[in-house]
């Protein structure tokens, strides 16, 4: 194993691995305008590139696994990490190369997994073959594990229709090893969005009103950014996840409706209010 290095104490350092988007609203770019805007330091490892705007995915190229590890060894080994953050993984082969790679370089670092599976749009971003080895060799690694309920019904096979359906699949989902489940209910027809957070001490529910828009690109790999953020910076699960929806939610409500199709959020807007105050 290897030695990590020291934390600074005044900025945490989040390691994303990850797949780019091109278009800016989801992904690695995401992710680091996330973790830039509250506060912390962002690395990543680039695991595919895709072809993608607000209209959808025309393209992916997987980036070679040995690269992905070296990329995964040069951070960790010189920078070091408070948190990792893994978002499209897409192959079978990648997951097992970044699971093994994570046990070996900072097994006790803090991971958060989004387990991406399909675009906001409904493009196919993890291999079906794939779904096993999530389940396998990253999920029993996970310390916050944040699907949306299309992918805990596939990680699960059942079907989710209401919240008490969510609370069955999150804690199936806790039996594969993640120490808490964040499981996020936007995808049920209800005014109301419960997002419910499970683990062995219990269950935390936060709701909000509906956002009425359809600039919800990315909406999954930030809410994953924003809560790796917050571990990486020394927060209690709850109240990172508590910061991370509220970013999120006021990143909706100043989308800036960019695109022909779902737009991205404004990851801006701490800064902005910042610089407005």
């Amino acid at each position: 194993m290897t030695t990590m290095p020291t934390a600074n104490a005044d900025l945490a350092r989040i390691l994303v691995v990850a797949g780019s988007d091109s278009g800016g609203g989801a992904g690695i770019q995401a992710d680091i305008k996330t973790i830039t805007a509250l506060g912390g330091y962002g690395m990543t490892a680039v695991t595919a590139i895709t072809v993608q705007n607000t209209l959808g995915v025309s393209g992916i190229h997987s980036i070679p696994v040995d690269i992905i590890v070296r990329q995964m060894e040069a951070v960790l080994t010189d920078i070091g990490a408070d948190a990792v953050k893994t978002g499209m993984l897409h192959s079978t082969e990648i997951i097992e190369a970044v699971s093994a790679a994570r046990q070996r370089l900072c097994p006790d670092v803090p991971i958060i997994v989004d387990p991406v599976m399909v675009a906001t749009r409904g493009d196919r971003l993890l291999e079906d073959k794939a779904v096993d080895a999530l389940k396998r060799d990253l999920l029993v690694q996970a310390t916050i594990l944040t699907p949306n309920i299309p992918e805990a019904e596939v990680l699960t096979g059942m079907t989710i229709r209401d919240e008490d359906d969510m609370v069955h699949a999150a804690h199936m989902l806790l039996t594969l090893g993640p120490q808490v489940v964040v499981m996020k209910g936007a995808h049920l027809p209800t005014e109301t969005i419960k997002d419910l957070v499970i683990s062995e001490a219990g269950q935390v529910t936060f709701e909000h009103p509906r956002v009425k828009t359809t600039n919800t690109h990315g909406t999954g790999c930030t809410l994953a950014s924003a809560i790796a953020t917050g571990i990486g910076q020394g927060m209690e699960p709850n109240a990172a996840i508590d910061r991370a929806r509220n970013y999120v939610l006021e990143g909706l409500r100043t989308a800036p409706s960019l695109g022909g199709g779902n737009g991205p959020i404004n990851h801006l807007h701490p800064i902005q209010a910042a610089q407005a105050g």
